[in-house]
């Protein structure tokens, strides 16, 4: 199975990382167009990022990582099959700082999503003139090229340095794992292999593993306030009246959810990290 990996940036750089914490062993030498993975059925081919939907598409490549607004623009026909959770950013209009804003039909936006662009305004009932550009979006506005633009968001500096302000989202985006929809039994069961691999990983970030001590009487309310995957594990200690509890807790409810165990009696509360979960 062959998987199209962008050849650089941070997408790149976090579809590598996920790889190798799902415990795939490959070697990429600088330049490098291809690495194999040495412990799995897997080859990586590194493309340019506009590129990966059209190689999955033509069956060059089984599967791909790429940005959810990368395969709109394409207007491929690959099928998204996993969420990856990173390469997160917005689709945003985005007009000078020092002018007040608001929506007039017939204006200029400067672009380099014009199929995005198109069907939010198809979608809103807008009318707007497009100007589509390759590149520096940023500075249409101050070249009198257009009125706003319409361009990838992620922290918002760039917009910021160049004097825009974000107006409107028109679309969120993020990294997806897309696949053929051509692919033979044989590939598919090597792809079911690799998601198990991957979702293993997935599950477990943003999660921890805590271990604690609390009073036998007071099991079931500690387990209420335990937000588990299924339910937590109790074990009795050698002190009859004590138990340890162990379950696992998600990242955006971690104080809460020891502030309410300390309350009800735990104690001893130790925190580990989680590297997989196999569900």
């Amino acid at each position: 199975m062959k998987i199209a990996i962008q050849s650089k940036g941070r997408l790149s750089d976090d579809s590598l990382n996920l790889l190798q914490k799902a415990g795939f062993i490959f070697q990429r030498t600088n330049r490098s167009l291809t690495a194999k993975i040495e412990n799995f059925p897997l080859e990586i081919l590194f493309l340019r990022a506009g590129d990966i939907p059209e190689i999955v598409a033509d069956g060059i490549a089984d599967i791909g990582i790429c940005g959810q607004n990368t395969i709109i623009e394409s207007e491929e026909k690959v099928e998204e099959i996993l969420e990856l959770g990173f390469g997160k950013c917005r689709l945003c209009l985005a007009s000078p700082a020092y002018q007040q804003y608001e929506w007039k039909n017939g204006m200029r936006i400067a672009t380099s999503y014009t199929k995005i662009l198109e069907n939010f305004l198809k979608k809103e009932k807008r009318i707007a003139d497009l100007v589509t550009l390759a590149g520096s979006v940023e500075i249409a506005p101050k070249l009198e090229i257009s009125d706003i633009v319409c361009d990838l968001v992620s922290t918002g500096s760039t917009l910021k340095m160049n004097g825009l302000k974000v107006r409107e989202t028109i679309f969120s985006s993020q990294a997806v794992l897309i696949k053929n929809k051509n692919l033979t039994d044989d590939m598919l069961f090597i792809l079911e292999e690799f998601l198990l691999r991957l979702s293993s990983v997935l599950s477990a970030k943003n999660t921890k593993y805590i271990v604690m001590n609390a009073p036998k009487e007071n099991i079931e309310k500690i387990s209420a306030c335990i937000p588990s995957i299924d339910s937590p594990t109790i074990t009795p200690l050698s002190d009859e009246k004590m138990v340890s509890i162990s379950s696992v807790i998600t990242e955006n409810t971690f104080w809460e959810t020891i502030e309410k165990l300390k309350k009800n009696g735990a104690t001893g509360i130790l925190v580990m990290p989680i590297e997989k979960i196999i569900e």
